[in-house]
């Protein structure tokens, strides 16, 4: 089956980007407390479910993958990019990193307590969203969470030709309206629990949403 074509431009462009990526980014420790008290919600509500391990999917080079293990969970990062996988293992071996795609993840039906997407979905075109959707619901065992994070727009397309210290990129952003996701999650499957919205940063001219779903119990 051949890849589409926006998940080459993706993986390309992170490997080419990937060491400046992993010096530029923040570590969880440095965001501010808002970011860091809802990864901690997500990590002790996950843990307390107790129903099986987490995916990072998008986990770039493991930063917040490395800060939930910390926080106690059992816990993996799957990145599409070869590069940022590299990075991830060299900085964190005692964790599972592997190369792959959140379109058709090699995990079992109902395995995972939770998948973690930080900033991680926007590259998707949102027609493609329902496959990467179904995904997490069929990956995740019944009861099992989902935190979501990322930009948000007025259905924003964004064409960038560098990134990250001005390497090359082909890939492209996404930015849609809240409620769109909201809806297509449900379209899923995915029950959503909190929903947190956030006026632009001082100096930045993006809002950032953080939705947090759940697979339904069965019976």
């Amino acid at each position: 089956m051949t890849e589409p074509t926006y998940l080459s431009a993706v993986q390309e462009s992170y490997d080419t980007v990937a060491f400046d990526y992993a010096e530029r980014v923040k570590s969880p420790a440095d965001l501010d407390p808002l970011s860091r008290a809802v990864l901690a919600s997500f990590a002790e509500v996950v843990q307390v479910a107790g129903l099986g391990p987490v995916a990072d999917l998008g986990c770039g080079p493991g930063k917040v993958t490395a800060h939930l293990a910390d926080l106690g969970l059992q816990i993996f990062g799957i990145d599409l990019s070869p590069k940022m996988i590299e990075l991830a293992r060299a900085a964190f071996p005692e964790l599972r990193f592997e190369v792959g795609s959140m379109t058709a993840l090699d995990i079992p039906d109902n395995h995972l307590g939770g998948i973690l997407a930080y900033y991680s979905t926007h590259h998707t075109p949102p027609e493609a969203l329902p496959q990467v959707f179904a995904e997490f619901h069929r990956t995740l065992a019944p009861g099992g969470r989902l935190m979501m994070a990322g930009h948000v727009g007025d259905n924003l397309r964004l064409r960038p030709e560098q990134a990250y210290g001005g390497h090359p990129v082909s890939y492209e952003s996404h930015l849609l309206p809240a409620e769109r996701i909201v809806d297509l999650l449900g379209q899923a499957g995915l029950a959503l629990t909190a929903r947190l919205l956030e006026a632009p940063a001082e100096g930045a001219n993006r809002s950032i949403a953080t939705f947090l779903a759940q697979k339904p119990a069965q019976g």
